[in-house]
């Protein structure tokens, strides 16, 4: 990571509509990555990350993984789209 490029952090406690209108290439991450399919569910406007991950049976450590595996892909793409 350059020293321009600042490490995203997401807030697992945000909207997950708000994260993809935000991060556009965070629904492309997580559902191939994790399956994460209530991106384009109703739900969407109304549950979490965090929620949507217990939904989805992913739980504790694996969500802490899967939030810095998504911090890292963001940040590593925002890199190159610059």
């Amino acid at each position: 990571m350059s020293p321009r490029t600042k490490q995203l952090k997401i807030d697992p406690d945000m909207l997950i509509i708000e994260l993809t209108e935000r991060y556009p290439l965070a629904a492309d991450f997580l559902i191939n990555e994790y399956e994460f399919h209530c991106i384009g569910c109703i739900m969407a406007g109304f549950e979490t990350i965090r929620q949507g991950a217990v939904a989805h049976g992913i739980f504790d450590n694996d969500f802490d993984e899967m939030i810095l595996r998504l911090e890292k892909y963001l940040t590593d793409n925002q890199r190159e789209s610059s």
